[in-house]
């Protein structure tokens, strides 16, 4: 018996979120590989092998039978500017997992939706709900009760990882502008390429020899980051955007969890309290997004 267009809707919603929490829990795998190879091994290092491995993926998602490669951008600058942002931006999160726990790091990542919605307006030109601004301003006071300027010396870590927060949002912005010329396949591809490129530069520079075991993380976190990219793209062709990222903070609960596991590390009650503020602000906000849309205002 068919399925009728709501069933088949319903399917896929569930598929979609089944799919984008798989990739989440890669994610948040290749955060704690991060943390434990940052010790011991160069941020270069470590890049370069996770572009290395997401090269031949790339390259299999652009492949077109009859077309070839899907490589050519109507706005390579964009691109270009785009991939190499994204490179710069891992850098500092790798870097800032040296100093600081999982839950710390993540939970300051997770603000970068809410900058993103105030970088809308200038950049995309969408018009934000003065609802949507408090759930923005309500975020940022989340992130000010973790960091707590004034009461303790901000900490290197801390610093590292506003300044790859607020890159991660800008580049979210760069990509939704960059989707309106090229398809997905094309920018990933631009991203493995020039990643591979910016990397391969550095590492010989910064090249520690892993051990056998070093080895092989190496290779499970390009495996891991790799998929976990692959995995979302599936995702979101299931599924609206809205419906499946409140879905993503599950991976501030992930990183807990598994920095508890490895590192023996669990979040405090002021980064309790300011997680908790981002995320429901967060929420929030995607939430009258979904009403904005539905509205077709």
């Amino acid at each position: 018996m068919a399925l009728t267009a709501a069933e088949q809707e319903a399917q896929s919603l569930k598929a979609g979120i089944a799919i984008v929490l798989v990739g989440v829990f890669m994610f948040a795998c290749v955060d704690t590989l991060n943390k434990v190879l940052g010790q011991s091994h160069s941020i270069a290092q470590i890049l370069w092998v996770r572009f290395l491995i997401f090269v031949p993926i790339a390259l299999a998602l652009s492949y077109r039978r009859h077309g070839g490669l899907t490589w050519r951008s109507q706005r390579p600058l964009l691109q270009g500017a785009r991939a190499a942002l994204l490179v710069i931006e891992m850098g500092f999160f790798v870097a800032a997992l040296k100093y600081l726990p999982l839950a710390d790091v993540q939970a300051i990542a997770a603000s970068a939706p809410l900058m993103v919605v105030a970088l809308s307006v200038p950049f995309l030109g969408e018009r934000v709900g003065w609802r949507r601004w408090t759930a923005v301003i309500v975020g940022f006071v989340g992130v000010l009760i973790i960091v707590r300027p004034g009461f303790e010396s901000m900490s290197t870590g801390t610093i590292l990882t506003l300044i790859g927060t607020a890159m991660w949002a800008v580049y979210q912005i760069m990509l939704r502008i960059v989707g309106r010329y090229d398809p997905a396949p094309t920018t990933a591809l631009w991203t493995a390429v020039i990643g591979l490129a910016m990397t391969s530069v550095v590492v010989p520079f910064h090249w520690t020899e892993p051990t056998p075991l070093g080895w092989f993380l190496l290779l499970l976190i390009g495996i891991l980051g790799a998929a976990g990219h692959t995995v979302f793209m599936k995702a979101f062709t299931l599924a609206p955007a809205s419906a499946l990222q409140p879905f993503t903070y599950t991976q501030l609960v992930l990183v807990t969890i598994l920095g508890w596991l490895v590192f023996g590390d669990l979040p405090d009650g002021w980064t309790v309290a300011g997680a908790s503020l981002i995320v429901a602000a967060g929420l929030y906000s995607i939430y009258r997004a979904r009403l904005r849309a539905a509205s077709g205002d």
